[in-house]
């Protein structure tokens, strides 16, 4: 017994490390996003002080400089759309390739498998010239290409749930009249659930807070909230490092509320997942 709670505390007293670890950023860049821009550098683990306090002048100057709300718009717009579309193609696809059992299923399966492993790197440069090709590039267009960064992982999850899924529950649907469109938004999407909503939640982290692809492909005609905040870093090394926290803060915030509120799923939706039928 006194084995037991000597391990649990120091269970807890690690983790408890780790949570200060990955929490300290966070807070350091909020308590700077309040003090004037030459006195972040020279005492930036400081709370604000009478000298130091800047208010809300770093936020209100970000924004402008910015144009944080047009950024805003744009992030949620695609973010959305794509976290949208990757959620119900990736479970359709999923639910087909589980079920079909055939060699051109199974080889379609695998190479979105592959796709995981192919660094952006590689394809950045090809991709960018197709996108200006094919007029993707805009904020509609880059939810496409999302689809198609994003798809190897989110079918990758959702198959791993699909096999767990019962047939007789599909053979049932269809003695009772359900065609497939029917069966999969009747019976099978409310079974993935806790999966669709994992997948939801790593792929809305991912898009809100990328920069590459939507730099590369729609630059500066629709700027995202990182590339809006890129732009505060002028030539030169000048910066202005108040605003640049201020608006990291408020970029943030969004995605941390998002978390805080689904958070429940991603291990539940990822254990579901790794259960095989």
């Amino acid at each position: 017994m006194e084995a037991t709670t000597r391990k649990s505390g120091t269970t807890f007293f690690v983790l408890l490390v780790l949570s200060v670890i990955f929490i300290a950023p966070v807070i350091i860049v909020l308590i700077n996003s309040f003090k004037g821009q030459f006195y972040i550098s020279d005492a930036p683990f400081s709370l604000p002080n009478a000298l130091t306090f800047a208010g809300l002048e770093n936020y209100t100057s970000g924004i402008t400089k910015t144009n944080f709300f047009s950024a805003f718009f744009y992030s949620l717009f695609i973010t959305v759309g794509s976290v949208l579309l990757l959620t119900l193609g990736a479970s359709m696809t999923s639910w087909y390739l589980i079920r079909a059992k055939n060699k051109f299923s199974t080889f379609l399966y695998y190479l979105f498998v592959f796709s995981m492993i192919v660094p952006f790197q590689m394809v950045m440069f090809t991709m960018s010239k197709i996108t200006n090709i094919l007029h993707l590039d805009n904020p509609l267009g880059v939810i496409f290409i999302y689809l198609g960064f994003g798809a190897g992982l989110s079918i990758f999850i959702f198959s791993g749930f699909v096999r767990s899924i019962p047939m007789e529950i599909e053979e049932a649907a269809v003695v009772d009249g359900c065609s497939p469109i029917k069966m999969f938004f009747s019976v099978i999407f409310p079974i993935l659930r806790p999966t669709a909503v994992t997948v939801a939640i790593l792929n809305t982290m991912w898009i809100w807070n990328d920069y590459l692809l939507p730099y590369l492909t729609i630059g500066n005609d629709y700027k995202t909230i990182p590339i809006a905040i890129q732009y505060l870093q002028g030539g030169y090394g000048a910066r202005d490092m108040g605003a640049l926290m201020a608006m990291l803060v408020l970029a943030i915030i969004p995605i941390i509320i998002f978390y805080l509120i689904c958070q429940k799923y991603i291990i539940r939706g990822v254990v579901a997942g790794a259960v095989k039928g």
